[in-house]
Formats: C-alpha cells, sequence, structure tokens
C-alpha cells in the first residue's frame, strides 16, 4: 500500500500561503508537477501513491473525471499564488502510470497550466509512461501539445527481472516506444532499476548494455529500495525472496557509471546521467536546487518559498475537496533555517557541480579534509574550485557524507 503522508500542521482550507513565501515566487524558477495515480496493476516493490481501477472501486475519483479535478486544483492554485508567478519553466507528469490517461486529457491540463501561468519559451514538459502504455498516435497529440520528454520505465531487460518486480511490459516494448517517441520528436528517458533479488551482474549488464544501445538522452538509475508495506517486504520476511545486499548493489552502481561514462554519458546527479548539459531533467534540478513548484494530484507534494505541503492521498477524497471549491492540502510545514540548511547540504553534494565551501558551517568545513583523505570528497574540485564534489566513491556513501559534513559523525 502507499506509504503515509507526513503529520505537518494543519493547511488552510482556502490553501493561502504566507506573504514572505509568495514573495520568492519572482527570485526562483517555479515548476509544476501533476500525479496521476493510475497503475494497471500495482508492482510488488513500490509504495508510491498508485491505485489499480480495481482498488478504487465504483466510488473512486475514475481516469475519465481525473482531469477535470486536476483543472479545479489548478484553478485553487492560481488564486493563492496571484499574478506574480513567472512562466513555467517546467512541467513532470507522473505517478502512476500517467499514459493511462487519454492523450487528449494530459494535453488538456497542460493547456491549462499554459492558460494560467503560460510556460517559458523553452520549456521543459514530461510525462512518465510506462513502455506498453504509449503508441505513436498518442505519443504525436502529446507532443503536438507541447509535451518534449517522456520517461519510460524500463526498469531491466531481462524477463525473470522484470517478473521478480512485477512488471508487466515485454522488454521488446521499449524499443518501439522510444522509436515512437522519437518519431514524435520527443526527447527520451530511461529509467533502470538495480539490486532485484535473483539479477546477477550478468543480467545487469544485459540491461545496461540495452539502454546504450537505445541511445537515450537521459538515464535515471535507482537502486532497489525494499519499503515497507509492500508486497516485496511481505516475500523478503517470508524468506520468499533475498533482501537486496549493499555490495552487490555497489556493485551494479560503478558498473552503471563505467558503462554509461564510457557511451559518452555524465552523471549530473548520483541515479542520473545525461548525454549533454541541455538533456538533464530540469524539473528535478529544481527539485535539488530550492525552486518552487506546485504539485496537483492525490497526494502531490509542493514547495514555494519554504512552504511545503502535501495533498490528500486517495483519488475520492482529493476529487471531492477540489469539487467543493476547498484546498486537497493534507498538512504543511514551514522550514526552519536548520532544516533549510540541512536539505541544502543533503541535495547540493550529490549534484556534479556539488556544494560550495563557503555554504558550510565550520563543522562542514572542517570535515572536508577527512572525506578527501578517505577518498569520498574530489581533492582538486575542493581546492581549486572551492566546491565539495563527490568521488565515484563519495557517491555510494553519499548518506555518510551528508552527515560528516552536518557534524553528525
Amino acid at each position: 500500500m502507499p506509504s503515509a503522508l507526513p503529520d505537518g500542521d494543519p493547511a488552510p482550507p482556502d490553501g493561502r500561503l504566507p506573504e514572505a513565501s509568495l514573495a520568492t515566487l519572482v527570485e526562483r524558477p517555479f515548476g509544476v508537477y501533476l500525479h496521476v495515480p493510475f497503475c494497471r496493476v500495482r508492482c510488488g516493490y513500490c509504495d508510491f501513491n498508485t491505485y489499480t481501477l480495481l482498488e478504487l472501486g465504483a466510488d473512486g475519483a475514475g481516469v475519465s473525471t481525473f482531469a477535470d479535478a486536476a483543472l479545479k486544483e489548478l484553478a485553487l492554485a492560481g488564486d493563492v499564488l496571484g499574478a506574480d508567478v513567472p512562466a513555467v519553466g517546467t512541467v513532470f507528469v507522473g505517478g502512476g502510470t500517467p499514459t493511462m490517461l487519454a492523450a487528449s486529457d494530459l494535453a488538456r491540463m497542460l493547456h491549462g497550466i499554459r492558460e494560467q501561468w503560460g510556460l517559458a519559451d523553452d520549456a521543459e514538459v514530461t510525462t512518465e509512461a510506462n513502455p506498453d502504455s504509449v503508441t505513436p498516435e498518442s505519443l504525436a497529440v502529446l507532443a503536438d501539445a507541447g509535451f518534449t520528454r517522456v520517461s519510460l520505465g524500463m526498469q531491466s531487460a531481462v524477463p525473470h527481472v522484470l517478473r521478480t518486480l512485477d512488471r508487466t511490459h515485454d522488454p521488446a516494448n521499449v524499443a518501439r516506444a522510444v522509436d515512437a517517441a522519437r518519431g514524435a520528436g520527443l526527447q527520451v528517458s530511461l529509467d533502470l532499476i538495480y539490486g532485484t533479488p535473483g539479477e546477477s551482474m550478468a543480467d545487469w549488464r544485459t540491461s545496461l548494455d540495452a539502454v546504450v544501445a537505445l541511445q537515450p538522452d537521459h538515464v535515471s538509475a535507482y537502486a532497489l529500495v525494499v519499503e515497507e508495506g509492500t508486497r516485496l517486504a511481505a516475500q523478503v520476511r517470508r524468506g520468499e525472496v533475498a533482501a537486496p545486499e549493499d555490495d552487490d548493489e555497489a556493485a551494479k552502481y560503478e558498473l552503471a557509471d563505467e558503462v554509461l561514462s564510457a557511451a559518452g554519458y555524465d552523471w549530473y546527479e548520483v541515479s542520473n546521467w545525461a548525454s549533454r548539459p541541455d538533456a538533464r531533467c530540469r524539473h528535478n534540478e529544481g527539485y535539488w536546487d530550492d525552486g518552487n513548484w506546485w504539485g496537483i494530484g492525490p497526494g502531490a507534494h509542493s514547495h514555494v518559498g519554504g512552504v511545503r505541503w502535501w495533498n490528500v492521498k486517495h483519488p475520492t477524497a482529493y476529487a471531492g475537496r477540489v469539487a467543493e471549491g476547498v484546498s486537497p492540502a493534507h498538512g504543511r510545514e514551514t522550514l526552519t533555517a536548520e532544516q533549510r540548511y540541512d536539505e541544502r547540504v543533503l541535495l547540493g553534494v550529490r549534484l556534479v557541480d556539488g556544494l560550495p565551501l563557503a555554504d558550510l558551517r565550520d563543522e562542514g568545513r572542517t570535515a572536508v579534509a577527512g572525506l578527501i583523505v578517505d577518498g569520498l570528497v574530489d581533492a582538486a574540485a575542493a581546492l581549486r574550485r572551492q566546491r565539495v564534489v563527490l568521488t565515484r566513491q563519495g557517491r555510494l556513501l553519499a548518506d555518510t557524507v551528508v552527515r560528516r559534513l552536518l557534524g553528525l559523525r
């Protein structure tokens, strides 16, 4: 089942934000996230806020009505943020499987964003998709509407690994979806998961080689995490499958970096590689660089000027609130200066440009010398550029680096 929402403070029914937070809209890039919570089946490892149509039942907010509900929240967002919102620089439609919606509905929601705030001339507009949930015709509709990227959930090229993950697509459909996306003029990102129980190093190499052969613009590769409450967690607990092993996942990360680097992909965030600088996911960069964004949809999270909030999770509750003109926010928090500093360190060190030494407090600057000696921080970047940049080994131990920079060792 989906993971629980944070507690937080009560959110006002009208969604209003402090003036100090609204003032940051003119200072920072602004993005929109759209969460489409529908999936054909629930994968055993997934704890995202997603639902199959059978789980929702007859009274659930359905695929056919979702766009209408999202557009109602968009209107609320326009009222809350006022007139000083810059043109939207990035839109990311995630899920779930957004392409379970009709392409015309995805286009209609993007049109609503354009009408509400405008899109920047170079706006990046992405939708996630499963390889078997798109066609050349549906992708052409998205491209005509203004979408620029599609992020395909490939996960693996090996059938038995896909079965363990409860992924239902045929590996051959990945190549068909990539070709269709290119034919529509869309950039392509491929998502991979490594560390699945039963996945050998040879299996992982097969997946990496398949990705390189497809020549996507962007690749994401994430270590499998066994989340509490998922079917996979229950299987591990019962001893039916083995838990992922840290050493195995570390070796697979190193292989991914070697293979992708050799193929011309440069890492720009610990789990992300791009074929060129303009192929990076700018929407995610906005998250990592303290940008502002409004999250639309059940369970979606938002951030504006140090205030973070999150919507009710169930589609029926969400649809009911927006139909009544009430904010769907379940709770929110105003980040303290301490929390914002911790997040700046946590996110900044994961990026290829690193974190300026000048941004660190005394305990962080003091820790850098030891991190260099331990091979976790690049010495040349620290000495010549005055920035904390992770080595490959440091990327494997990024959490350890963050703790030491925060003086939590």
